[in-house]
């Protein structure tokens, strides 16, 4: 397992719905604000090479979303869309960061899209990098109560979920290598050493809550979605990848519901585009940061 070196952000809390929530701060608080949001199952620390790259001219911001990092886990309830969103705005409006430049991947984009629809007068900017846009499942039931019944199923199917220990850290930086492996070395290890947590008994586990991986039924229709998408004027970057995941925002005739849009698609990279070509990235992410100013 190689060592790798890296400049550290500061680390701060804010609550939010009660929720003890972390975010990290990469400094440079007189530059135009950048909020990046990690996508499901991921955490704060996997922008730290973009945001490194970002800082000079930015003040680069990055949450760990609830359930996941060194965030609090819910109880008694279930993570929702809408929910993030308020995450986010508490965010924002509690570290004076409006107006701002929001980057969102996966889940990050789908709440860093509807958060710009919801307050456009908040946000300058969107980047959205292989965003969840129209999720369509033949595993999901037509009618409200079927999609009830599947949720209350799948939920009590978590409950029996029992985090995976590793026997130490090595162990898991080798399931994340076998799990992506696209990941350099030195990616894959950052990734595990700050997605993961050392338990009492000496073994390792991913930090993120089991329950992230089931939705409430109660989110925005495909209909309503489109409509926030709407309220959107901010200049809008779509970044996906050449073999990325099927129903992303920019796919399924959603483009045209964005008023002043790009679309970029990023050749031999996958979901986690940011990290299979981060050259080819960032270079996309200042171009648009530099151009939409003008």
């Amino acid at each position: 397992m190689s060592e790798i070196h890296l400049d550290a952000p500061a680390s701060h809390i804010y609550f939010s719905q009660r929720l003890r929530l972390h975010y990290v701060d990469w400094g440079n608080n007189g530059a135009a604000p950048v909020v990046m949001v990690h996508g499901i199952q991921d955490h704060c620390r996997t922008w730290d090479a973009m945001a490194r790259e970002l800082t000079g001219d930015h003040h680069v911001v990055a949450p760990d979303l609830r359930g996941h990092g060194d965030s609090e886990w819910l109880r008694g309830s279930a993570y929702q869309y809408l929910d993030y969103v308020y995450d986010v705005h508490q965010l924002i409006v509690q570290a004076n960061l409006a107006p701002v430049t929001l980057v969102g991947h996966s889940l990050g984009g789908a709440i860093c899209a509807l958060f710009a629809g919801v307050y456009p007068e908040l946000v300058e900017r969107l980047i959205v990098i292989e965003g969840i846009g129209l999720y369509v499942s033949d595993e999901i039931p037509d009618t409200p109560s079927g999609r009830i019944r599947n949720w209350i199923s799948s939920t009590r199917g978590l409950a029996a979920r029992i985090p995976r220990r590793y026997p130490d850290l090595e162990d898991a930086y080798k399931r994340m290598q076998e799990a992506n492996p696209q990941l350099t070395e030195d990616q894959a290890l950052h990734l595990t050493v700050h997605g993961s947590n050392q338990n009492e008994d000496g073994t390792y586990s991913w930090k993120f809550d089991n329950y992230t991986f089931n939705f409430t039924p109660s989110n925005l229709n495909h209909d309503e979605t489109r409509e926030v998408w709407r309220n959107i004027t901010a200049p809008v970057l779509i970044i996906n990848a050449e073999h990325g995941l099927e129903h992303r925002i920019g796919q399924n005739d959603t483009l045209k519901e964005f008023r002043d849009v790009r679309l970029e698609v990023v050749p031999d990279a996958e979901h986690w585009t940011y990290h299979d070509q981060p050259e080819i990235v960032v270079d996309l992410v200042r171009n648009f940061l530099d151009t939409s100013c003008v």
